[in-house]
């Protein structure tokens, strides 16, 4: 491809972001994430991405969304880290999976099963899908600090939504049943959609990323006749991931 000023996708060029980005799915997530920032501004928006930028402990950092699914969330990281980002943390939603895990929990991951594609035009089927060490600390410490419930383990990516939520009217029900009875028996905690991919990558670039969500659900739960709501009120999720990239920030400062 020819080389432009603005990067193909998200519309920014260096200067326009910080090292420290969050990655939420939705756009109309990033005003409210970019209001925990100090004097946040909207860079743009092209597509599904929408990028503000402003500081947290006097460090530039922004918010970037990605849409839905891995191929739109690896083209987001693949050219933030272009111009200059290299810790991400993507703050969404996910389904419960495991028994213990309730709406409203936050569930951190400390890796992700790659049942989807994009992380295989990253890395062969034998490498983990692993988030980076010193974020998964981050985001531990920071549910810890802020007295979030919180679950730390495995999460399931996947490419579609629909096959998760009706998977006995698709032609390959055998395979999706089968396999979500595994994740259960193996205690994945929950499931999401980009995790996987956003790992791979950024282990191919070399870059810091984890992954934080919001528990809107838990159909397990559900299916087993245990309490059960349905929660959109991602506060706690944001506050965990915000105050994660702080910690990051100081203990980046203290390495230097």
């Amino acid at each position: 491809m020819q080389e432009h000023e603005l990067q193909f996708h998200i519309k920014c060029k260096a200067g326009d972001v910080g090292r420290y980005v969050i990655l939420p799915g939705d756009p109309g997530r990033c005003e409210k994430i970019a209001a925990y920032f100090d004097n946040p501004y909207k860079v743009g928006s092209n597509r599904e991405y929408t990028v503000y930028t402003g500081t947290l402990l006097g460090e530039k950092v922004s918010v970037c969304s990605t849409g839905i699914g891995g191929p739109s969330a690896v083209i987001a990281m693949e050219e933030l880290t272009a111009i200059g980002a290299d810790t991400f943390i993507r703050v969404g939603t996910c389904g419960g999976i495991d028994i213990h895990v309730q709406a409203d929990d936050v569930v951190i991951a400390t890796a992700a099963v790659r049942q989807e594609g994009t992380s295989l035009q990253y890395a062969p089927i034998e490498f983990p899908a692993v988030a980076s060490y010193d974020v998964q600390v981050a985001l531990v410490d920071a549910a810890k600090a802020l007295g979030k419930p919180w679950h730390a383990g495995v999460v399931q990516a996947k490419d579609s939504f629909y096959g998760q939520h009706s998977p006995e009217r698709m032609p390959v029900c055998y395979e999706l049943l089968a396999k979500w009875e595994a994740w259960k028996r193996l205690h994945v905690l929950a499931s999401e959609m980009e995790s996987a991919a956003l790992f791979c990558c950024a282990a191919a670039l070399n870059v810091r990323c984890g992954s934080c969500f919001h528990v809107i659900w838990n159909q397990e739960r559900e299916a087993a006749g245990l309490d059960q709501k349905e929660s959109h009120d991602l506060q706690a999720a944001i506050e965990v991931g915000v105050t994660a990239i702080k910690i990051l920030i100081e203990a980046d400062r203290m390495k230097k």
